[in-house]
Parts: structure tokens; C-alpha cells; sequence
């Protein structure tokens, strides 16, 4: 009798853990509203291209505001997650009300064993973001149209990107891609990234085969419609030892662009920093991204054409440029004087210092200059000075201002045509609210 109850009790307390489980499992959904609300204003004066003439005043410089909005809706549940973001972005007073777009809309499984695919338009991030990244200084920032799947777990983590672009749903009339939302027709990556367990240290592989269209729709002969492939391949290294953060990168560019001309390009990099106190730390690093020897065009001024070989200009793809090259975004946003590529060299150096939870300033000092040497001209641009403050106003509003100072060169004068090449200068502030508007769980 006693056995009975004892059986009977057990197999109630199993029932009950049982259906609590279960239970749990079907509450097991959250939906969240979030909002992003940028405001951003800026005055520029230089820099840019061809935008000043001798009868520029000095004083004429270019003032502006402009916003981006976000509503996003994000839903999570065991093994699913979907994910959408509808935005608009412009300059206030803008012609045409900006630009409004479904920045992101993606549903992604997961299963258990860590394998997962996820489909749809999606912001992509890896590594330091300088090959792939949202790059989301710029207001519309960037998302892809693609597949992405992969295996993550036990320190491994290995993707596969696929996207196929089109302009149109066709009956037919071919695969022919031209300004589209996308900046390529096809695109394979293959990334792969291993954390070192119990030592600081990580490193990742990566690998792309861009398809970009070539010719012309309808085309024939050698304006038949096709496409160029190139591919871009390196690694990167980080190493985090106590105080000091260890950056390293090198990625090679070889194939073809939409023009049939061979690439060949590299691009390295490294950065130092070291974290003083919990307050205060200092950076510095060395950025190397190679160029063309001479122009691909002829300079203003003088007849014919310069046939490459090779192009050796390094494209950094669909990084995040705003944030390795400078804020004044004067390379790798902005092209030279016909789209030449000297390549780069940047050396900078820096501090943080961060006397409160809630304020932050920092200071970096660049060193730019060509990667090449061009005939008759000096490889330095300029010496860059950058100052940027940020205060956090409360949880989910912050605040951010910064100035920009640039000492220019003739090379820089003459590479982007910028007048007052002594005192190109930017200042900017950005208001950054982004409130969760609601939250719930079932």
C-alpha cells in the first residue's frame, strides 16, 4: 500500500514537471517593437571633388540636416526567429521626401545541434566590419538580399552566403542586372571563424566570389550581356590578452571587374590598443591598402588613353568605410579625379577617455598618404585630426558631436580637386534615440 503511494506520488510530481515544461515551451514567444530615431546635422567645407572654383569664398560653407527612421518588429521563439525594418531616410527639405525602403526582413531557423538558415533581406556584419558591414554611419546603410546558413558551436563558427540578384520577374529576356538595389549580381562568401578556447585569441577565413554584370541588355558580340567574377580571400586575427587588444588583417582581390580588366590587390592592416584603466585607453594601428601606378584615364587637360595591364587598386567591397578611413569619408566613399585609385596608407594614433558612465571623448591623429608613387607629385595627402564626444542623455538617447580637421597636400588637391586644401574641416552632431516601445511574452 505504502509502495503504491509512494509510485503514485512519483508519477503525480513527473506529470506536473511534465506539463510545466510544456507549458514553458508554449510560452515560449517574444515579440518586440523597437523604434530608431537619427538626426544628424553637418557643415562641410572641402574636400569632396570637383565642387569649388577659384571664386569660391572662403567662407561658403555647406550646412545641412538629415534623419533616418526605423520602426522595427522582431519575433523569437525556440528555434525561429523573423525579423522586419522599415526605414526612411533623407535630408530634411529634401526634393522627393527621401528615400523609404524595408531595410531588413528575414526569417531564420535554428536547430539544436547548432546548424541554422536564415533567408531574406539582412544587415551582415563580420570581423571588424571592414570587408563586410552595414557601414551604418551612412543613412541608408547596407543589407543584402540573401541565404545565408552555417553551423555555429563548440568555439566554431562557419557560414555560407549565397545571393542572386534580378531586376524584374521575367517571362523571359534573360538575367540581365542594372541598377538595382544590389551592387552585384551574384555572390558566393564563405567565412569561417575559431575562438581558441582558454587563450584570448580568435581568427577567421574568408572567402567571395563576386559575379558583377557586364555588357549591355540585349547586347551582342562584346556587348553581349555576362558576367565578371572576382574574388576576394585573406583572414583575420584578434588577440585580447588582459589590457591589450591585438587587431590584424590581409585580404587578397584578384579576377576580374564589369570591364574585363585583371585585378590584382591587397590590402593589410593592424591595430594596438591598450586599455590604461577602465577610463582611459590608447589605440593606434597602421592601415595598407595598394593602388594603381598611373591613371586609367588621362588627367584633365591632356588627349588619349592609358591602357592597365592590371588593376592593383584594393576595393574594400561592402565594408564599413566610414569607420577605418577617416570621418571626413574623403576614400574609399568619395572616388578621385576619374576614378583613380592610388591606394592608401593611413597611420593613426589615439585615446578614450571616459571620466563618467555617461561621457566619452575621444581624440585621433591620421597620417594619409598614396600607396604609389605618381610622377611629379608627393605621396603624402595630409595630416587629419579628429575629435568626437558623446553623452548619454539617458538610457536610450544619446548624444554625439565631432570635428573634423584636415592640412591637405598638392597630391591631395590634385587627386580630389579641393580647393583651400589647407583647411578642410567638418563638424557634425548626431541625436541617437532608440527606445523598445513594447515588449511581450506568451
Amino acid at each position: 500500500m505504502k509502495f503504491s503511494n509512494l509510485f503514485f506520488l512519483c508519477s503525480l510530481l513527473a506529470a506536473s514537471v511534465a506539463t510545466v515544461q510544456a507549458q514553458q515551451e508554449e510560452a515560449d514567444n517574444r515579440f518586440d517593437i523597437n523604434l530608431h530615431m537619427l538626426s544628424h546635422g553637418e557643415m562641410r567645407y572641402g574636400g569632396l571633388g570637383d565642387q569649388f572654383t577659384e571664386s569660391t569664398p572662403e567662407t561658403d560653407h555647406a550646412y545641412f540636416l538629415m534623419g533616418r527612421s526605423r520602426l522595427t518588429m522582431n519575433y523569437r521563439r525556440s528555434g525561429l526567429e523573423a525579423k522586419v525594418t522599415a526605414q526612411h531616410s533623407g535630408i530634411w527639405g529634401q526634393q522627393g521626401q527621401g528615400s523609404f525602403n524595408l531595410y531588413e526582413a528575414w526569417v531564420k531557423m535554428t536547430a539544436k545541434c547548432g546548424l541554422f538558415a536564415q533567408v531574406g533581406r539582412q544587415a551582415l556584419s563580420y570581423d571588424d566590419e571592414r570587408i563586410i558591414g552595414p557601414d551604418d554611419w551612412a543613412m541608408a546603410s547596407m543589407s543584402h538580399d540573401v541565404f545565408r546558413g552555417g553551423y555555429e558551436g563548440h568555439g566554431h563558427r562557419a557560414h555560407v552566403i549565397l545571393g542572386f540578384n534580378q531586376n524584374a520577374e521575367n517571362t523571359y529576356g534573360g538575367t540581365y542586372y542594372a541598377n538595382g538595389s544590389q551592387p552585384y549580381k551574384t555572390m558566393m562568401t564563405l567565412w569561417y571563424h575559431y575562438d581558441v578556447p582558454i587563450f584570448p585569441l580568435g581568427a577567421s577565413l574568408l572567402f567571395m566570389n563576386i559575379g558583377m554584370q557586364a555588357g549591355e541588355e540585349g547586347g551582342t558580340g562584346m556587348n553581349a550581356p555576362e558576367n565578371r567574377y572576382q574574388q576576394l580571400y585573406g583572414g583575420y586575427l584578434s588577440f585580447n590578452p588582459n589590457r591589450f587588444s591585438l587587431e590584424g588583417s590581409y585580404y587578397c582581390q584578384k579576377g576580374h571587374d564589369e570591364h574585363n580588366a585583371v585585378l590584382n590587390a591587397w590590402m593589410a592592416s593592424v591595430k594596438l590598443q591598450f586599455e590604461a584603466t577602465h577610463w582611459a585607453k590608447a589605440v593606434a594601428g597602421f592601415d595598407y591598402l595598394s593602388g594603381d601606378d598611373y591613371f586609367a584615364v588621362p588627367k584633365p587637360g591632356m588627349i588619349g588613353t592609358t591602357y592597365h595591364a592590371q588593376l592593383k587598386g584594393f576595393s574594400p567591397v561592402y565594408g564599413s568605410r566610414h569607420k577605418f578611413y577617416g570621418m571626413m569619408d574623403f576614400f574609399y566613399v568619395q572616388t578621385y579625379v576619374n576614378g583613380f585609385s592610388p591606394g592608401l596608407q593611413n597611420l593613426y594614433a589615439g585615446g578614450e577617455f571616459a571620466p563618467t558612465e555617461k561621457f566619452n571623448i575621444s581624440a585621433m591623429y591620421h597620417y594619409l598618404a598614396m600607396a604609389t608613387h605618381l610622377k611629379g607629385m608627393d605621396m603624402t595627402l595630409g595630416n587629419a585630426l579628429e575629435i568626437e564626444a558623446s553623452y548619454q542623455i539617458m538610457k536610450d538617447v544619446k548624444l554625439v558631436i565631432g570635428f573634423s580637421y584636415m592640412d591637405g597636400t598638392e597630391t591631395m588637391e590634385k587627386l580630389k580637386r579641393a580647393a583651400d586644401k589647407d583647411a578642410l574641416k567638418w563638424a557634425w552632431f548626431s541625436l541617437v534615440v532608440n527606445p523598445r516601445v513594447f515588449s511581450t511574452k506568451w
